[in-house]
Formats: C-alpha cells, sequence, structure tokens
C-alpha cells in the first residue's frame, strides 16, 4: 500500500469513531538539513477556529496546512504551533550592490571636488557603507521543505485525533450509561401515570360522598371530572417523543462519526419534552422522576458539548 492509500485508510478510519473537541498531538521530523517540531491542541467550539503559529519564512505553507488539517478535524477551537531548526549553514548569501557603491563613490568625489578634501578612498572602507553588502537568503526547494514539513504535521495530526478518539470513548460509555438511567425514569413515569388518574378519581369520589353524605355520587358527572383530568395531565406523547429521542441519542453514539451538533439539538428537543413533563404532573413521585430527568439532561447536554 502506498503512502498516500495509506494515510487516506488513516484518516477513514477516524470518520466513524466519537471523538472529543478536547486533544493535543506532538510529532517530530528531522532530516539532514533541518528540523520540524509540530504540536496540536483543542478545546470545544461551535465550529472549527484554527490558529497557526510559526516561522514567517513558513507562511507560504499556510493554506495547505489548513487544508491538510481539515482532514483530521471538523469542529474545535485547534491551536498549532510549528518549529523549525534549519541545520544548513549554506542557506545564506552575499550581494554585492554595485550600483549603490558607485551612488557612494559619486558623491564623495563631488565632497572632495567641492571642499577642496583629501579623495582617497579605500574599498574597505566603502564597503562599510550601508546596503554595499547585503545578505539574502538562497532560494530553497520549496517542494522538499513541504514534504518535511507535512510529515510532522500529519503524524501530529494523528496522535491528536487518538487523543480525541479516547476522551470520545469515555465520554460515549458515560453518555450512554446516563441515557439508560434516563429510559428508567421515563419507563417508572410512564407505569405511574394511569394509577394518578386511578387515584384522582377516588379521591373524587370520596370528596363528592363526603359532601353530599346520603345523596347518590353521579358517575357521570364523576366520569366527566375524571375525563378532563386525565386529558389535562396526559403525558403519552411526551413519553413517546422523548423516548424516541433518547434511543436516537444512542444509536448516533454508537453509529459515531461528528454528530456533536445532531445530538446538542436532540439534547434540546429532550429538555423540553421534561419541561412539559413536569409542568403537566400533579403527582409527587412523577415531579420527582421528571426533576431526575432533567438534571440527567442537563448533564448530557454538557458532555456532548465537548464532542466533535
Amino acid at each position: 500500500m502506498g503512502k498516500i492509500a495509506y494515510q487516506t485508510s488513516i484518516v477513514q478510519g477516524y470518520i466513524n469513531m466519537i471523538k472529543s473537541m478536547t486533544g493535543f498531538g506532538r510529532a517530530e521530523y528531522a532530516s539532514s538539513k533541518r528540523k520540524f517540531t509540530v504540536e496540536i491542541k483543542s478545546v470545544n467550539h461551535r465550529y472549527l477556529d484554527l490558529a497557526i503559529k510559526m516561522p514567517k519564512k513558513l507562511n507560504i505553507f499556510e493554506a495547505a496546512i489548513r487544508n491538510e488539517l481539515k482532514n483530521y478535524i471538523q469542529r474545535g477551537k485547534v491551536d498549532v504551533y510549528i518549529t523549525m531548526e534549519d541545520f544548513t549553514d549554506d542557506n545564506v548569501g552575499i550581494k554585492y550592490n554595485r550600483e549603490v557603491a558607485a551612488e557612494y563613490l559619486k558623491y564623495i568625489r563631488q565632497m572632495s571636488d567641492e571642499f577642496g578634501l583629501d579623495a582617497e578612498i579605500r574599498a574597505s572602507s566603502l564597503a562599510k557603507f550601508p546596503e554595499v553588502f547585503t545578505q539574502e537568503e538562497i532560494e530553497v526547494d520549496e517542494d522538499e521543505i513541504w514534504s518535511e514539513l507535512k510529515k510532522a504535521l500529519c503524524e501530529a495530526a494523528e496522535h491528536f485525533v487518538e487523543s480525541r478518539i479516547r476522551e470520545g470513548e469515555n465520554l460515549k460509555t458515560d453518555l450512554i450509561d446516563k441515557l439508560d438511567d434516563m429510559l428508567t425514569h421515563v419507563a417508572y413515569i410512564k407505569d405511574r401515570a394511569p394509577g394518578v388518574i386511578e387515584e384522582y378519581k377516588q379521591g373524587l369520589r370520596d370528596k363528592v360522598a363526603d359532601l353530599l353524605q346520603d345523596t347518590k355520587v353521579d358517575e357521570t358527572r364523576l366520569l366527566m371530572e375524571v375525563t378532563l383530568f386525565a386529558d389535562k395531565v396526559c403525558i403519552d406523547e411526551e413519553i413517546v417523543r422523548l423516548t424516541s429521542h433518547i434511543e436516537t441519542t444512542k444509536s448516533t453514539l454508537t453509529e459515531g462519526g461528528s454528530c456533536g451538533r445532531k445530538l446538542d439539538f436532540i439534547a434540546q428537543e429532550m429538555n423540553r419534552e421534561a419541561n412539559t413533563m413536569l409542568s403537566k404532573s400533579n403527582d409527587l413521585s412523577t415531579s420527582d422522576h421528571a426533576i431526575e430527568l432533567k438534571t440527567e439532561i442537563e448533564k448530557v447536554r454538557e458532555q456532548i458539548q465537548n464532542i466533535e
């Protein structure tokens, strides 16, 4: 397998993994001419925000660096630090600027004629004037430099993604545990719902019977009141939607990939359903479990903020 195909397979292997937006990677690559060191670190961010710090002489590669990193990173505030040590001693040359020297010589002779001064000029004296001799960097092979820099960059990016995957797997395990706890609370609320209506019906019957004493209770009117109450506190739709959101979140985590935005949206919907359930609750134990649900949803949402 060629180098390009190998790197492509590595990148493809990252696609279906859950990744945290917190990560760190470092790599070095050294040749006989130079040494590159690349460090990459990140925290969570809504979009991809790349900040690259490197020597000015490498600025020509900034676009290429950004394009390469986009193969590994979709979201996060990412800081990239690149250093280069140059081992060559022949990368600087001396340039003799004849036109500048001629200008200095012309005006020195002019001054000598105007003021009657000694016009003896040595080459060593003329060479000391500014810009007569300048240092210039010898043109280097940009393809060679990019090839070496890319090796360090890709290796650092791979280590960076691997650290994100390790943290992502921990997040995934913790989230699935929390989602299973949420399903337990939802199941309790669902099982409890019929009992709440029956208890209300019995309580209403006892209260009416106590008020009317020997008078017979109007069952039709009682049934109407219970029906109105049942409609008011009915949370069947909320339970169905919340259960669906929880299962969708679990399946999305299992499928993997860059799913942080999707999961964040689902978490908002879960919170909406839990709020409605709590507002409709007319039973202490149901309210307690609805509050626990909201607490777990908030924890889940906080964790999801760290998923790419």
